[in-house]
C-alpha cells in the first residue's frame, strides 16, 4: 500500500497536533517557571504548522 501526498500530509498533521499538545501541556503543567512560556509559545507554533499542512491536503 503506497502513500499518497495526502496522506503523508495527514500522517504529519496528526503527528505535530500530538506534539503541539504535548508542549503546550508541558509548559501549563511541568514547568511553573518561565521556562514554561517557552514550551507553550513553541506548542501553539507546532499547531500553527499543523494548520498549514491541513490547509495543504488536496492542493499538492
Amino acid at each position: 500500500m503506497g502513500m499518497n501526498k495526502n496522506t503523508v500530509l495527514s500522517w504529519a498533521t496528526f503527528i505535530m497536533i500530538f506534539v503541539g499538545l504535548s508542549l503546550i501541556a508541558l509548559g501549563a503543567f511541568r514547568y511553573n517557571e518561565v521556562a514554561g512560556y517557552g514550551f507553550a509559545a513553541v506548542g501553539i507554533g507546532f499547531l500553527a504548522i499543523a494548520w498549514v499542512f491541513n490547509a495543504l491536503k488536496g492542493r499538492v
